[in-house]
């Protein structure tokens, strides 16, 4: 393959987004453990600065280091955004593998919940549900979930309905197993590649709305950083500070980018034809 098409043997696309999605990561590890500066300390005499050798990407409004806060809202944003997937994931791979396999009543029910819930737009429904839990990390993550749980249920419940029929799943019951054994034997392991492709594109979805939650002041309460209440914050300071706006935005626009394009790159690993084209081109 030339240079022209890989980059150290990685396709250019995949290079990007394995790049991209690192360097979140580092960032969010970074911010954890350490910042240059405290992102809570205000020093109004370095209000405002634009960047420079002492604050590599200026300072705010309140003096504070937009570095080190950009740092620690990208630990924010990034657990949010993991416990948020996690919980979704395994809690529409329950209740829709359960659905699935039980149909009858419990299906018809716990659809017609499920198909209410999805008719609204996610963010419109964690708007709605920040509104009553109230603005924290723990209200972000409980909203968002079940914002985009319905999505997972359909999903799962989808696969386990086309799978339940399946002879080698009447074969383990005839056998003497529980109906659970073949439900995590056989029926879940193949709900792992699509549910998969799906979580790498929720984790997107979760950080895109975490920062809007934050623009709007329904996301973590100032004076805790995150890229959504930094992008918010420098509203009225664009015209002469706008490196405010500029840099949580990059960030915002950065991951994003690394995590569409990763989980594109998933989709196709896990899908059969993309394997074909995989194996002719490494033959050529």
């Amino acid at each position: 393959m030339s240079g022209r098409r890989s980059i150290l043997g990685v396709p250019p696309s995949s290079a990007i987004s394995y790049g991209l999605i690192a360097i979140v990561l580092a960032a969010a590890a970074i911010g954890t453990v350490w910042t240059p500066y405290d992102p809570l300390h205000v020093d109004i005499r370095v209000r405002l600065q634009p960047p420079s050798s002492a604050h590599w990407l200026g300072t705010d409004e309140f003096g504070r280091d937009v570095l080190s806060r950009i740092l620690a809202g990208a630990s924010t944003s990034v657990w949010i955004g993991l416990v948020t997937v996690f919980c979704t994931v395994v809690l529409g791979s329950v209740v829709g593998a359960a659905t699935g396999y039980l149909r009858g009543n419990t299906d018809r029910l716990a659809m017609t919940f499920n198909d209410a819930l999805l008719a609204f737009p996610g963010l419109l429904l964690a708007l709605g549900l920040m509104t009553v839990i109230g603005a924290s990390s723990g209200g972000i993550v409980i909203a968002l979930t079940l914002a985009f749980l319905p999505t997972v249920v359909r999903v799962v419940r989808g696969i386990v309905l086309s799978l339940r029929e399946k002879e080698y799943v009447e074969a383990s019951l005839v056998t003497g197993n529980s109906h659970l054994y073949p439900v995590w034997r056989h029926i879940l392991p193949n709900c792992i590649a699509p549910v998969t492709v799906l979580a790498t594109a929720m984790f997107g979805w979760v950080l895109l709305s975490e920062s809007a939650l934050s623009f709007l002041g329904l996301g973590v309460p100032p004076p805790a950083p995150t890229w959504g209440n930094m992008l918010a914050a420098s509203r009225p300071y664009f015209g002469n500070a706008s490196w405010l706006g500029i840099f949580p935005g990059l960030c915002i626009t950065l991951a994003l980018l690394g995590t569409n394009m990763f989980g594109d790159l998933i989709r196709d690993y896990f899908d059969p034809r993309m394997a074909v084209s995989r194996r002719k081109i490494a033959q050529q």
